[in-house]
C-alpha cells in the first residue's frame, strides 16, 4: 500500500515538528491524554500475570503451555506494529488511538464467548484480539509524547510516561488477584473429568469475564473521548513507500540494535513477571498459595513505577546509555542471587528485577529512535514488531523450566536478554548523530 506524500489537515493550530531537532508541540492536554493511554494498555496488559496462572489451574498446563498466553498476547505486535504504523501515517495519531480502544474493547468481550466454551483456545483469542488493540495504541503513544515537547528532553519525558505505564501494571494486578485469583475453589480441575470438568472451568473463568466486561465498558467509552479529539493536531508524516517501507530503518545500527533489544526486553520482562505468582509460590520459595503470591505481583510492577519517577530526573543530568548499562547490569545481579538462593530472599531479589526494569523501555525506545524526525512513527512501528519477545522467550523459559525442573535455572534465559541490554547501553552512551 503506498500513500502520496502530504499532510493530514486539521482544525488545529498545533503542528507537529518537521524534524526531531528543536519545533515541538505544546499542547499540555495532550500530554495527559497520553499518559492515560500508558496507564491503560500497561494496566491490562499486567492483568496477564494474573490470567496465567488462573488458567494454568482451570486447564491443568505446564509452564510452556502456560506462556501461550503470553504468546497469543505478543503475537499481535508482529503482525499489527506495521499496520497501525500505516493507519497513523494515513489517519493521523488521534484517529488511530480511537481504532487501538475499540479494537481492544472487542477483546475483552470475547471473553464471554471464551468462557462458555470451556476451551483455552478461545482465551488465547480474546487475548490476541487485546493484543491487537494494545499494539495499535502503542505504536501511537510513543513517537506521540517524544513529539510533545522539546527534542533534548525527550528520554526524560518518555520515561516520565512509562511511569504511568507503571502505575497501572501496578494497580491493575493487584484488583486482578483480588477478582480472579481470589476466586479459585477449593476442587482442582486435575480431579475432574468431561462434564463435571467443563462445568467447573465455565463456573471458575466467570471472574475473568466480570473483569474484562468492566474493562470494555471503561475503554468504550475513553474511545468516545479521544474520537472528539480527532482533529487536534495538524500532522505531517513521511508517508512514501510501501507498508513495509519502515523496514528500511534497520539499515541503521544503532536502530536496528535497539530494536533488538526492544525483543529481549520485553521478553525477559514478561518472562519474569508472568512467571511471578508461580515462582513465589514453590515450596522452596515463599511456599504460598497462589492467590497469595498473586498479591506481590504489584512489588515488581511498582518497583517500575518507583524507577520511572526517579529515572525520569536522572536522564536530564546522566548518559541514557551509562544508565541503561547500569540497569542492566543491576538486573543480572539480581537474577543471579535470586537463581542461587532460596526462601525469602529469592522472592524479593527476583520482585527487585523491576525497579532494574523501569528505565530500560523509554530509554531503549528514545535511543534507538534519536533522529529519525518524521519517520518517527515509523521507527515507532517498527519497534512495536520487536515487543513479539514477549510471545516468543516466556515459552522458551517456560520450556526450559519444563525440561530442567527448575524456574530458577530457566532466569538464565533473561540474564542473556539483559547482557545483551547492557551491551547496547554501553554502545548507545553518545548522542546519535543526526
Amino acid at each position: 500500500m503506498a500513500f502520496a506524500h502530504g499532510a493530514t489537515t486539521s482544525n488545529s493550530a498545533d503542528p507537529l515538528p518537521e524534524d526531531g531537532d528543536g519545533a515541538h508541540v505544546d499542547a499540555p492536554d495532550l500530554r495527559w491524554f497520553v499518559f492515560a493511554l500508558f496507564f491503560i494498555f500497561g494496566g491490562i496488559t499486567s492483568l496477564n500475570d494474573i490470567v496465567m496462572p488462573k488458567l494454568q489451574e482451570l486447564f491443568t498446563l505446564s509452564h510452556a503451555q502456560a506462556n501461550l498466553v503470553n504468546s497469543a498476547f505478543f503475537l499481535a505486535y508482529l503482525l499489527f506494529s506495521l499496520p497501525a504504523a500505516a493507519i497513523v501515517r494515513r489517519a493521523g495519531y488521534m484517529r488511530t488511538a480511537s481504532i487501538g480502544l475499540v479494537t481492544m474493547t472487542v477483546g475483552c468481550l470475547l471473553f464471554i464467548p471464551a468462557s462458555s466454551s470451556a476451551t483455552f483456545g478461545m482465551f488465547l483469542l480474546a487475548l490476541f484480539v487485546l493484543g491487537a488493540g494494545i499494539t495499535v495504541i502503542q505504536v501511537v503513544a510513543n513517537p506521540l509524547i517524544s513529539l510533545l515537547g522539546p527534542a533534548r528532553t525527550a528520554h526524560s519525558r518518555l520515561t516520565f510516561a512509562q511511569a504511568f505505564n507503571s502505575l497501572g501494571t501496578t494497580i491493575f494486578p493487584r484488583i486482578g488477584s483480588t477478582l480472579i485469583l481470589g476466586g479459585l475453589a477449593g476442587v482442582s480441575a486435575a480431579t475432574l473429568s468431561g462434564p463435571a470438568l467443563d462445568a467447573y472451568r465455565i463456573e471458575a473463568s466467570r471472574t475473568i469475564v466480570h473483569t474484562y466486561i468492566g474493562l470494555a465498558v471503561a475503554l468504550l467509552v475513553i474511545a468516545g473521548v479521544v474520537w472528539t479529539r480527532r482533529n487536534r493536531l495538524q500532522e505531517e508524516q513521511e508517508q512514501t513507500g510501501s507498508i513495509f517501507h519502515p523496514l528500511t530503518l534497520l539499515s541503521r545500527p544503532r536502530f536496528a540494535l535497539g530494536v533488538m533489544c526492544i525483543f529481549l526486553y520485553v521478553g525477559a520482562e514478561v518472562a519474569i513477571g508472568s512467571n511471578l505468582v508461580v515462582y513465589l509460590a514453590q515450596p522452596d520459595v515463599w511456599n504460598v498459595p497462589l492467590n497469595v503470591a498473586g498479591n506481590y505481583v504489584p512489588f515488581y510492577w511498582g518497583g517500575a513505577l518507583i524507577g520511572r519517577f526517579i529515572g525520569s530526573a536522572v536522564l536530564r543530568v546522566v548518559s541514557p546509555g551509562k544508565v541503561l548499562a547500569v540497569a542492566g547490569t543491576a538486573a543480572i545481579a539480581l537474577l543471579a542471587f535470586s537463581a542461587n538462593s532460596t526462601g525469602t530472599a529469592a522472592g524479593w531479589a527476583l520482585i527487585a528485577v523491576g525497579l532494574s526494569n523501569s528505565i530500560m523501555f523509554p530509554t531503549i525506545f528514545s535511543l534507538a529512535s534519536e533522529g529519525l524526525g518524521k519517520r518517527a512513527a515509523e521507527g515507532s512501528g517498527v519497534i512495536a514488531t520487536a515487543i513479539v519477545g514477549g510471545a516468543v522467550i516466556p515459552p522458551l523459559y517456560g520450556t526450559v523450566a519444563d525440561v530442567s525442573g527448575s524456574l530458577a535455572f530457566a532466569l538464565v534465559l533473561p540474564v542473556a536478554c539483559y547482557a545483551v541490554i547492557t551491551g547496547f547501553g554501553v554502545f548507545a552512551r553518545r548522542p546519535a548523530a543526526i
